[in-house]
């Protein structure tokens, strides 16, 4: 057995080549390439890849960069909008991006906590429900992965950018226009993270930094205005009586603001994604992350300054123009200027596409090595060019049919809200998941290592908390009615369907683990397998007859290997990393 590789389990599951699908709890210990502790997991998981196929380009820059990329998208320009609507005024609308922030650095501990129990496992939500939730076995690693698949698109920056990019022409396009441009924009941003990964992060990290200045240019000119010194009148007196309009918010706006923040702030978890490929990760994410949050958070806060002093609420809540247009036409007017900063509104949105493809190919990734998605070798390989390419092309083609076969309007608002419901649902069972881990853990009767990091129980409860809000709130109607939504439909349709889509991923398990293998006469065996592109290792589900499975498990182990080439490579390493069988205590979970 390899020097990195040891089971903690039942002594006689292990002794009897007993499989995943058992009740008993069965740790294995591997430990990766990024120079971080041993990862002791569910013999069940997604095996860990001691030297990342991906290789280790993930940095302090890097680390700051990917998260602020993904999260200085479209929101902050075109959200504030909808968040000043829905909360009534401006300053209860700065408590919402506050209480975003807050949100995000609890959430954001519960997803440290996950990487300090399991710091060689990329992936982030993939890696941690497949640990936190083993039974019934492959239950959370399918509806995870067929949902990810099914909603792996990013139409919505693609489309914003091209708007940009025709408001720069001065022209007014068609929607077919807007649909070619939008394809076009991503088809790029594919095409530059595909060659190399090492240069992909160089490119999103150069569009990081720009998109970081323009933002600073806006809370300069803010920062002007307020001093009187443009053609803005009276600025100061949006903030004079900053509480206004709050008593006329209701629950539903709260909720639609919520959301808002919650999209504006999206990315604040991106690096959690690439765990693998960085080097000492919980100490680099404990601080690198909590820098980028920060930092974002600051820089959201002046922007909206900025447009609330060049824009009046009124104004603002009323006009079909999104929020960065109208701030630009009040300062500078029609001046030829405006193209410029539009464009770089257009390329910050570029910027979010390459976080947003970078982060979701690893987690698709990580969804083919559990191995519950057919095809492995096309979910998992690095060939040709040591990047995810496969996952790349189901997100550029998912990402296609939505920007061809949608249309815009309510059915585009209505697609975009569909991933709304169903993450609600997977960060509640993240962070019901970590009490999960915890006392799962605790009942080995051989103590496993103590984190290097625990989040603090306040900031666990407060994300359950905001999750189970964000579950139950959309249920509530709007004040006109259940067709007054921000659609001309019934106003919660996209969380009925979004719950359908889980149901149906549920029923595809069903189908999938159970009953094709009672009525064909098979039982599911995981088996590990090494591909022969750059230490790329993997889960594979095999289908074995009823007749062969003795023998099957007689010579694998719970994990999947074989035991006769364990045994081989045991006898050249010392004895000390032989196999530990220990037995847990009380009832298998």
């Amino acid at each position: 057995m390899s020097p990195r590789h040891r089971f903690i389990g039942r002594a006689d599951s292990v002794a009897s080549g007993q499989q995943v699908h058992n009740t008993s709890v069965q740790y294995v210990s591997e430990k990766g390439g990024n120079d971080a502790p041993p990862t002791y997991q569910d013999a069940s998981g997604a095996p860990v890849e001691k030297a990342s196929p991906l290789g280790y380009s993930v940095g302090p820059v890097t680390i700051t960069l990917l998260n602020i990329t993904m999260m200085i998208g479209a929101g902050i320009y075109v959200t504030p909008q909808s968040i000043l609507a829905g909360t009534g005024s401006v300053g209860v609308s700065f408590v919402y991006w506050t209480l975003g922030y807050l949100l995000c650095l609890a959430s954001g501990a519960v997803y440290l906590e996950f990487t300090a129990y399991f710091p060689s496992r990329s992936g982030s939500e993939v890696a941690y429900l497949e640990q936190a939730y083993p039974r019934p076995a492959w239950f959370f690693p399918t509806t995870f992965a067929v949902q990810s698949v099914i909603l792996s698109f990013g139409s919505a920056n693609a489309t914003v950018m091209a708007n940009y990019l025709w408001a720069i022409s001065g022209r007014v396009a068609t929607d077919w226009q807007i649909k070619g441009t939008a394809l076009g924009c991503y088809t790029l941003s594919t095409l530059s993270l595909i060659f190399n990964t090492k240069y992909s992060y160089w490119f999103s990290n150069a569009i990081g930094l720009v998109k970081v200045c323009t933002l600073l240019f806006i809370i300069v000119t803010g920062w002007v205005i307020l001093g009187d010194n443009t053609r803005v009148e009276n600025p100061k007196a949006h903030f004079q009586d900053a509480w206004s309009g709050s008593s006329t918010a209701t629950a539903y706006g709260f909720t639609i603001a919520l959301y808002r923040i919650i999209f504006s702030y999206g990315g604040y978890n991106n690096a959690f994604n690439v765990v693998n490929e960085v080097k000492n990760p919980v100490k680099s994410l404990r601080l690198y992350a909590t820098i980028a949050l920060t930092t974002v958070y600051v820089l959201y806060m002046f922007a909206n300054v900025a447009f609330f002093a060049a824009v009046p609420p009124e104004e603002l809540k009323s006009s079909s123009l999104t929020v960065a247009s109208l701030f630009f036409s009040k300062v500078f007017g029609n001046a030829s200027g405006i193209r410029g900063l539009n464009f770089l509104i257009a390329l910050s949105s570029f910027g979010n596409i390459l976080a947003v493809q970078v982060g979701l190919s690893r987690r698709i990734r990580e969804c083919g090595r559990q191995g519950v998605l057919p095809f492995t070798r096309f979910w998992v390989s690095t060939r040709p060019f040591g990047t995810p390419l496969g996952p790349y092309a189901v997100i550029w083609f998912m990402t296609a049919l939505l920007i061809l076969a949608v249309p815009a309007g309510d059915a585009f608002t209505f697609v975009n809200d569909l991933a709304i419901y169903p993450r609600a649902l997977f960060d509640l069972a993240m962070a019901v998941g970590i009490y999960v881990v915890r006392w799962r853990r605790r009942r080995a009767a051989v103590p496993l290592p103590e984190p290097e990091f625990k989040a603090w129980h306040v900031a666990i409860l407060f994300n359950i908390l905001v999750q189970a809000y964000l579950l139950i709130m959309p249920w509530y109607p709007p004040p006109g009615g259940r067709y007054a939504g921000d659609v001309s439909f019934w106003y919660a349709t996209y969380a009925v369907t979004g719950i359908a889509i889980l149901v149906a991923c549920a029923i595809y398990y069903a189908i999938w683990a159970y009953g094709l293998p009672k009525w064909k006469g098979y039982q599911l065996r995981q088996e590990l397998i090494a591909l022969d592109d750059n230490g790329t290792q993997t889960n594979r589900l095999k289908k074995v007859p009823n007749a062969e499975v003795a023998a099957w498990d007689a010579v694998h182990d719970a994990a999947g290997r074989r035991i006769d080439s364990e045994r081989q490579d045991s006898e050249s390493q010392p004895s000390s990393v032989d196999q530990i069988p220990v037995e847990t205590k009380g009832a298998a979970v």
